[in-house]
């Protein structure tokens, strides 16, 4: 249960809420108890047992005065000889309307109040839900590359979305079952006692049973509940990869091999899904059966108390009755509550597990605030290896650059190139050794402020599924049209810009597939000069362009890269002939530095084998 009182640790802004849904809930019991208890007098009026009704209130005024009343049952008593006598007074006709009225503005009032209470408690669930959800996501914001790197795509999507949606269905039976119900079942047993208290405990001995069938069940379907979360988790995983590479899927006609690995995951869903409805379906029927048992019994003995212990008058009973059979829909709500409590357990479980990840990247306590970049970044002794893996990725990397510098970073797959460039926005943190900016090592320096300072163009242009003006003016609010233009030009992509449908309010697509690869690198470069940073990192930007793309985004690169602080990373030698300095990565460490032309005359090394095998034509 510690996750689930987590859980209602959100209901704190909500209380106001809670408390009137928990007011009406109050009320509409009373008015549902008070609906039924009405027909005692209808009943007497109707069989016309004015005698019986005087001989009762006789015998309560009597017990008031006994040893064993108290205070409170005087005025429970004296409150009932007063609605008695109001009720009972005038004629047949007189009594008979005033019964009917009372009736017609109880079961108003209730149905009211139950409007009320519900509308309230969604008030609250809702917001709840929306909170929890809301923080997740920001957290999902606030964790290292490297939590993405270890999970699911799908999973992360299933967790904030199924899960979160499982959690909901839980908080309207807590707040709704099990105040409501509750207070519906005391208020009749109340009835049921003033009544008969004999009856009304041999009817009551069907909970101890019921409460052990309940808790059984719940723990089972607890254990399953998050095996059924896994199991979504797991087709929403299929669902999006499949739907990102549609086009791999095709090219390899791999329809039917993808088609038979979902209808395999969705058919185990089902499998579990119908599982848990055995289960949670029989904790119902189980209870409902129980109380047919006692009820059959409990109207063989009442029919005693009525026919021949004398002791019970023919309405009482029939009330009674009632009373006690409108215990049954609460107490059949109330064997699903702890069922549902544990499944949203299992799901809640799920999302907190997102929640109670610590970021890796964080501020310190106290971060430095730096606005601007003077004078160098340097790279310490820097090692580091994923955590997956003790091999080293980078190992000892030592590397001064000047403001200004373009440096470029050569070497076969896997040298560690794209993770040295990764360290510098704090991606991810080295594992020993430090960079400093300014002296100032990235660790102290608030990672609001360090990412400001640089722009980033990938290899896999990432683009929303929004306008292209939003596009380019992403993380700049009420930039003017004027300063979007003028970075579209900047970035060769105005021309094409201004040819689309809608020019810059052209919806672009989920990641950009409206528009070819070159427009949307394009796209990525102008928003990064409307950023302009004063240091820029290129990972492989014109790898997979065409030669037209190519030149035309190496131009826009040419300007981006302009007094800047430049790192490139590039398959194509030819586009860092000009760099200041070009580091040769081999697994990990720094082979080779220098100039285009000084590493070309060094014959056994890295880089002119690569230079030899892209141009040996």
């Amino acid at each position: 249960m510690k996750t689930y009182y987590r859980v209602l640790h959100y209901i704190k802004p909500y209380r106001k809420h809670l408390s009137a849904s928990v007011l009406f809930s109050i009320l509409y019991a009373f008015l549902n108890t008070l609906s039924v208890y009405m027909l005692i007098p209808l009943l007497n009026t109707l069989f016309q047992l004015k005698g019986a009704i005087k001989a009762e209130t006789q015998t309560l005024s009597q017990a008031a005065e006994t040893p064993v009343g108290n205070w409170f049952s005087k005025i429970g008593n004296e409150v009932s000889q007063s609605f008695k006598d109001y009720i009972f007074a005038g004629s047949e006709r007189e009594i008979l309307l005033k019964i009917c009225i009372m009736i017609i503005t109880a079961f108003l009032l209730k149905n009211v109040f139950g409007y009320l209470q519900a509308y309230f408690l969604a008030f609250v669930e809702q917001g709840m839900i929306r909170d929890l959800r809301n923080e997740s996501y920001v957290h999902l914001h606030k964790l290292p590359m490297s939590y993405f790197k270890n999970e699911k795509t799908g999973n992360l999507i299933s967790r904030i979305t199924n899960d979160v949606n499982v959690v909901q269905a839980s908080v309207s039976a807590v707040f709704l079952n099990l105040i409501r119900e509750p207070l519906t079942i005391l208020f009749f047993i109340g009835l049921a006692v003033s009544i008969s208290w004999r009856l009304t405990l041999f009817s009551l001995l069907v909970l101890p049973f019921t409460i052990g069938i309940i808790s059984w069940i719940g723990l089972i379907l607890r254990k399953q509940s998050g095996m059924l979360q896994e199991k979504m988790a797991d087709i929403t995983t299929i669902l999006h990869e499949t739907i990102t590479g549609v086009k791999i899927v095709k090219a390899f006609g791999m329809e039917e091999y993808e088609n038979k690995k979902f209808k395999t995951q969705t058919h185990n869903f089902f499998k579990l899904v119908l599982k848990m409805a055995r289960i949670r379906n029989s904790a119902s029927p189980l209870t409902e059966f129980l109380s047919v048992i006692v009820g059959g019994a409990m109207i063989y003995y009442g029919g005693e108390l009525v026919l021949v212990d004398k002791s019970l008058n023919a309405s009482e009973f029939i009330v009674f009755l009632l009373a006690i059979f409108q215990m049954m829909p609460p107490i059949k709500e109330l064997s699903g509550v702890n069922n549902r409590i544990q499944e949203s357990n299992a799901a809640a479980e799920r999302v907190f597990e997102i929640l109670d990840t610590e970021p890796a990247i964080k501020n310190l306590d106290s971060p430095l605030d730096v606005n601007d970049f003077k004078e160098k970044i340097e790279f310490e002794n820097v090692s580091f290896n994923y955590e997956d893996s003790p091999e080293l990725v980078l190992d000892g990397i030592n590397l001064k650059v000047k403001k200004g510098d373009v440096i470029a970073f050569v070497g076969s797959s896997g040298a560690g190139k794209t993770t040295c460039v990764d360290l510098l926005p704090r991606f991810y943190d080295p594992t020993s050794g430090r960079i400093t900016l300014d002296g100032i090592d990235l660790k102290a320096i608030r990672l609001e402020d360090l990412r400001k300072l640089m722009g980033i163009v990938t290899q896999e242009t990432v683009l929303f599924n929004e306008s292209v003006r939003n596009n380019i003016a992403y993380g700049i609010e009420n930039c003017s049209e004027e300063r979007i233009i003028a970075a579209s030009k900047a970035a060769n992509a105005h021309n094409f810009i201004i040819e689309l449908p809608r020019g810059y309010d052209t919806i672009v697509g989920e990641k950009g597939t409206k528009i070819s690869g070159g427009q949307r690198q394009r796209l990525s470069i102008a928003r990064a000069l409307l950023k302009n940073p004063p240091i820029m990192i290129f990972d492989e930007a014109t790898s997979a362009l065409d030669n037209e793309s190519e030149v035309l985004v190496q131009q826009a690169i040419e300007r981006l890269m302009a007094e800047r602080t430049t790192f490139v990373i590039a398959h194509r030698l030819s586009t860092i002939r000009n760099a200041d300095r070009i580091i040769v990565l081999d697994h990990g460490k720094i082979v080779q530095d220098g100039k285009h032309e000084e590493l070309l005359k060094q014959e056994k090394g890295i880089y002119k084998k690569l230079y030899e095998l892209q141009f040996r034509d």
